[in-house]
């Protein structure tokens, strides 16, 4: 029983690993024409997903604050880039907030 217990969890950790293998491999074919093609320092988009297809692709991402809703509920961008630039994309975001200077204290409210 426990032999079986141990196949039925390799045979989804295999398919969890083609899944990021996939991932990398799109994220790198993509992110990096993108990026060569267009001689970009940098992508931004909006909210936090992006760093995720970042992670799996082994590439570097930071996210700063962008604004609020109407709720007062933060909302940020995700700056990426190549391996290597993680000096540019830190400079990159620092300007952005010091440009925007969105960033608040958190406000404790009832």
């Amino acid at each position: 029983m426990l032999f079986e217990a141990a196949q039925a969890t390799e045979g989804i950790d295999s398919g969890v690993q083609e899944s990021y293998s996939n991932l990398a491999r799109l994220s790198r074919d993509g992110l990096e024409k993108l990026m060569r093609e267009n001689k970009l320092d940098a992508v931004v988009t909006p909210g936090a997903n992006f760093a995720t297809v970042l992670a799996i692709g082994g590439y570097p991402g930071i996210n700063v604050p962008a604004g609020y809703d109407s709720n007062g509920v933060p909302f940020g961008i995700c700056f990426g880039g190549l391996k290597g630039t993680e000096p540019k994309l830190i400079e990159i975001a620092y300007g952005f907030e010091q440009a925007t200077k969105i960033r608040k204290p958190p406000s404790f409210k009832p």
